[in-house]
């Protein structure tokens, strides 16, 4: 019987692939190659020419429905075919062999999108923006899915974007093993997520965040940021610090951003802002040009534990107690080579980390900071602060104190601090400039600022 597409898309991809489908598990890139191999089509089959100039979006768009209809998988064969405004349907499952296939976008409103479609699977699959644009009324990245649940997308890529790499909205599942290149917006972008991973990807070159997890009203999001790489983001965008970040939080709840290895961004490695109970842990960060793990306005919770941090403007910061930003631990970080922005006009910085309300600052080590390596407080903005058994070498003052931090109570014990030129622990003005004797050779004199056991050489 000769082979058409429909005798393909029916047969030999229901039989070739059912079985592996039904296992239970992820599948390696490697599975997945020799899955696409067992039925893959020819592209004469599917309608398609490889490298051909010409538009293939028609062609494209009847293998989707077609072996979504039947409940089978496509798989689609290597070449680069020009395609846009292709739709997903619940239950697609478009398979490439290891990146070999390219659909590069040919221009209109939107690329690869789909809104409700439950259930989708794509893997190994790459798409080339073109630098093409896209109409942000339809979509806004190469890839843009919304109100999806059960999403697996495994082994993507996505280059050349006018606006975001890929963008997931209220949408559930997971992102893994993905390469993003080239965006002028956000590599990937999640807002109002329902239970998302973003696992082992990497991220490069983008012009304003790596990975930006929004949401529209502050809330509970709950999204899982690990083990990924984010390099060479910049902050094309401008402004104050919404751009530029590797990672970037804004108004998401309970997210643990772990494991990832972040360098080279214009503002911060991880940037959580009014995200409250946020978990920092065990990130890798360097070469930030502001400060690299911040948790600012409006939050309440911040853990930011067992970081490492090498050259940023500040290495933690944790602030706007103006704005209800409050309640943080943070312990077990390494934190060194600070810097001050000597062409900024005020905020220098220098710092290796900032506190300022209901904070415990724990173990942490600090060497070479220009300013101070402990800022606690600004001006009538610092409550509550313990700073206990941390190491600060090589900082121009070792800590430096809030001078309103006699009304609200402070306690610095058993910190070890060398090296420090203007001084171990000092009170500082509404300016941030010195003031005051070295409080860790004598007594605060204060009741509500406690100085006890602490070590300057």
């Amino acid at each position: 019987m000769p082979l058409d597409r429909r005798t393909m898309l029916s047969a030999g991809l229901g039989a070739g692939l059912a079985a592996a489908a039904a296992k239970a598990g992820p599948r390696s890139e490697g599975e997945t190659s020799r899955l696409a191999a067992m039925a893959q089509p020819t592209p004469a089959e599917l309608g398609l020419e490889p490298g051909a100039r010409h538009d293939q979006s028609a062609a494209l768009q009847a293998a989707i429905d077609e072996a979504a209809n039947r409940g089978a998988p496509l798989v689609l064969p290597p070449g680069r075919y020009r395609a846009s405004k292709l739709m997903l349907r619940p239950g697609s499952r478009i398979i490439a062999a290891a990146r070999t296939t390219t659909l590069e976008f040919s221009g209109g409103g939107s690329f690869l999108s789909c809104e409700g479609a439950d259930g989708v699977v794509l893997e190994g699959l790459a798409l080339d923006g073109a630098y093409k644009m896209l109409d942000a009324a339809q979509a806004d990245a190469l890839l843009s899915l919304s109100k999806c649940r059960g999403l697996t997308l495994r082994g993507l890529s996505a280059a050349r974007s006018v606006a975001n790499g890929i963008s997931l909205q209220a949408c559930s599942g997971s992102l893994v093993d993905c390469t993003v290149t080239g965006a002028m917006q956000a590599g990937v972008r999640s807002l109002d997520a329902a239970g998302l991973e973003i696992l082992n990807n990497e991220v490069a070159d983008c012009a304003n965040n790596g990975i930006q997890v929004w949401r529209t009203q502050a809330g509970e999001d709950a999204t899982l940021i690990a083990n990924n790489r984010i390099v060479r983001i910049r902050a094309d965008g401008g402004g104050s610090g919404q751009n530029g970040n590797g990672v970037n939080v804004f108004r998401a709840g309970s997210v643990l951003v772990t494991g990832n290895r972040i360098a080279d961004c214009a503002y911060s490695a991880v940037r959580g802002n009014a995200a409250s109970d946020i978990q920092i842990c065990a990130n890798s960060c360097t070469r930030l040009g502001e400060v690299a793990l911040y948790a600012e306005f409006g939050f309440q919770g911040a853990l930011i534990a067992n970081n490492l941090v090498d050259e940023a403007a500040t290495g933690i910061s944790v602030t706007n107690f103006n704005d209800g930003g409050r309640l943080a631990v943070v312990q077990g970080n390494l934190l060194r080579n600070l810097f001050r922005r000597e062409q900024e006009p005020q905020d220098k910085r220098g710092v290796g980390i900032s506190v300022e309300a209901d904070t415990a600052v724990t173990g942490n080590v600090i060497e070479v900071a220009p300013t101070a390596g402990l800022v606690i407080g600004w001006g009538a903005y610092v409550r509550e602060v313990v700073a206990t058994g941390n190491l600060i070498r090589k900082a121009r003052v070792g800590i430096l104190v809030s001078a309103d931090a006699a009304e609200r109570g402070c306690l610095l014990a058993s910190n070890m601090i060398s090296g420090s030129a203007d001084g171990g622990i000092r009170t500082m003005d509404a300016g941030g400039r010195p003031t005051g004797p070295d409080l860790a050779l004598n007594s605060s004199g204060s009741t509500r600022l406690s100085v006890v056991g602490n070590l300057a050489v």
